[in-house]
């Protein structure tokens, strides 16, 4: 099992670790900061030791990186892992910008179900089953998101089921939900939103979250 630091500090951009298993250009690290894609959040980008990461593939509890190039480090080495930090916290911010949309939807409207979700470092996106358009409600999520955004609300994390390495995460007051990404310490961090639907289907429907540029 891999030791996930970027749960315990998802703004850690610097680690030193141990290698515990290499395969040709795979390998596997006692302790990782360098997410791998899971729950429609990409993986991020880095370098082990200067080597560039070209996959981060989670199996079970092991994270297992592709390099670019084989290593000629041994098993037990220890090596350094640094993450593009612009990447990862643009990620942060849309990843949980898309769970308070989501959440605002699911609250308003029982029966809507979502079917796929993907967060990139320009836009997040989330899929919903609904038999009708959301254009009339989604000024209303957007207003509503953005006055919990800039509320400052603290977000907490944590695990569910550890030994499952099951994770959540929890604003007071309005909800607790269960996510194995990496999350902001506060919902103001996320900044301005902006919201866009666009049909993907019959019975389709599909909100895309950008961030604004600061004044």
């Amino acid at each position: 099992m891999t030791e996930k630091i970027f749960w315990s500090n998802p703004y850690q951009t610097h680690l030193r670790s141990k290698v515990v298993r290499i395969e040709g250009k795979q390998i596997e690290l006692s302790h990782t900061i360098f997410y791998a894609e899971s729950g429609g959040q990409e993986s991020d980008r880095g370098t082990i030791s200067g080597i560039q990461v070209m996959e981060a593939k989670k199996e079970a509890t092991r994270i297992i990186y592709t390099l670019a190039s084989e290593p000629d480090w041994s098993e037990g080495d220890e090596v350094e892992t640094q993450i593009d930090w612009e990447r990862r916290y643009a990620l942060m911010k849309l990843h949980f910008a898309a769970e308070i949309v989501l959440e605002l939807f699911t609250q308003r409207f029982e029966k809507i179900i979502k079917i796929g979700a993907h967060i990139s470092e320009d836009k997040s996106r989330i899929d919903f089953e609904w038999p009708e358009s959301i254009g009339p409600v989604l000024t209303d999520i957007q207003v509503h998101s953005q006055k919990m955004i800039d509320s400052d609300l603290p977000i907490f994390s944590g695990f569910s089921d550890e030994e499952k390495e099951r994770r959540y995460w929890k604003i007071d007051h309005f909800a607790q939900v269960s996510c194995g990404g990496t999350h902001l310490r506060k919902t103001s961090e996320i900044g301005k939103i902006k919201l866009k639907r666009k049909n993907i289907g019959k019975g389709k429907e599909r909100v895309e979250i950008t961030l604004m540029a600061s004044i």
